[in-house]
């Protein structure tokens, strides 16, 4: 039993080296720049802008309904008992309170714009990861960094960036799923 043991090890050894000497494959995306060349991402984007712009709007038009109650109250102020006085601050604050609460719910931490970006982006963004994934598992990579994050990457040989890589597979995807639905629509017009 004892010789078995040394010669296991030294089988061991002789096997490792190669996948230690390999060393650690690192790639690089540009997330930014992948986003930017897929068209679904484009149309998501421009649909969350115009909604945070509707929302812009909604809120400046309540902050100018509630600068006119203050001004109003302002000038009938002479005019009025200090019981209405107090009545129309009390009403004054509660309306501001409503303008707080409206931009809260719409740009806050849990608010509509976080919600909107992950129910409109986030599928997306979902879709480049998995791709990514597949790649790395593919090309053997052991690291993957995004060059648009918070990581600082001082330098990169562009031989590491596997963004093409990645918007090739995407746009493969997406025209394979659109000629899939071609064939769909067609099918279902043949039927009728």
């Amino acid at each position: 039993m004892r010789p078995l043991i040394p010669f296991l090890l030294l089988c061991l050894l002789a096997v490792n080296p190669v996948e230690a000497q390999r060393g650690a494959r690192v790639g690089y995306i540009d997330m930014d720049i992948i986003l930017e060349n897929i068209s679904e991402y484009k149309k998501a984007s421009l649909l969350l802008d115009q909604r945070i712009e509707e929302w812009k709007k909604e809120i400046e038009l309540k902050k100018i309904e509630l600068k006119q109650l203050q001004d109003q109250l302002n000038a009938e102020r002479v005019l009025l008992t200090p019981e209405l006085i107090a009545d129309r601050e009390l009403e004054i604050k509660d309306f501001a309170g409503e303008v707080v609460n409206l931009q809260e719910k719409r740009f806050g931490p849990r608010g509509d714009r976080i919600t909107q970006r992950n129910l409109l982006l986030k599928p997306i963004q979902d879709q480049v990861l998995t791709v990514v994934r597949t790649i790395a598992r593919e090309k053997k990579y052991d690291y993957i960094f995004d060059r648009s994050a918070d990581i600082v990457m001082l330098y990169s040989s562009k031989n590491y960036d596997i963004s093409d890589l990645v918007l090739k597979r995407i746009n493969a995807q997406q025209k394979l799923k659109a000629r899939k639905e071609k064939l769909k629509a067609l099918k279902e017009k043949i039927d009728n």
